[in-house]
């Protein structure tokens, strides 16, 4: 049974046990998540709401859970994704795993281990929905640079210095200084580092062998 607020995180359940989806169903809202159910592959696919974490059977009549997976991956985003298996499902949950699945449990479940995996799931949805707001907001913020300053920033970001930039693009090493400042400004760096890694966040360059380049903490910066 669908279990739903406005205000509250939706989990689908996507399973051809009746019985299984309502106990599921009211064990999120005990607490304080909404639900919705599906007997099937199909029927979840065939609908058009949104949900932050998706619970799949990964035995069904019809589309197993691993061909739900993949149909899912051939959209633009899926959201978190937790296999449900029974006795003897391990191989395919572990093919899952491998596909991008978040996590997987085996039936019967224990209650406090499934909703602290759906807890995680909800924590991993909202980082990378954080993320991703955040990097376009960067994209706008680059969209907002003069072509000298995009082409300044990528030059910074490969490592020249002011006098070497000012050289390649035929301007005085003082216009590049002013014009990096702005673009740090535009973009909200408050270093030279962190210049390079929002660069980096907007594919301008390539990142290091071990930079970190988390748009979440940079992009969010205050400009």
């Amino acid at each position: 049974m669908p279990v739903d607020t406005a205000d509250q995180p939706t989990i689908a359940i996507i399973d051809d046990d009746d019985d299984l989806r309502e106990s599921l169903a009211w064990l999120l809202q005990s607490v304080g998540l909404g639900s919705q159910g599906y007997a099937s592959g199909d029927a979840f696919l065939a609908s058009s709401r949104h949900h932050e974490v998706l619970l799949l059977d990964v035995r069904m009549p019809g589309l197993s859970g691993l061909q739900v997976q993949q149909r899912l991956a051939e959209r633009d985003r899926c959201p978190p994704l937790i296999m449900m298996t029974g006795h003897g499902d391990v191989p395919m949950a572990v093919a899952a795993l491998k596909a991008g699945a978040f996590d997987f449990i085996e039936k019967p479940f224990n209650q406090q281990q499934l909703i602290d995996v759906i807890q995680q799931a909800l924590a991993h949805h909202q980082h990378r929905q954080r993320a991703q707001a955040d990097l376009e907001e960067l994209r706008q913020r680059y969209e907002g640079l003069r072509a000298n300053e995009q082409a300044i920033l990528v030059e910074v970001a490969r490592g020249l210095t002011s006098r070497e930039i000012a050289e390649k693009l035929t301007l005085s090493a003082k216009t590049v200084e002013v014009y990096r400042q702005r673009i740090m400004k535009t973009l909200g760096a408050d270093s030279l580092a962190h210049l390079v890694r929002l660069a980096v966040a907007l594919g301008l360059v390539s990142a290091l062998p071990g930079q970190d380049s988390d748009v979440s903490r940079d992009a969010g910066a205050p400009s």
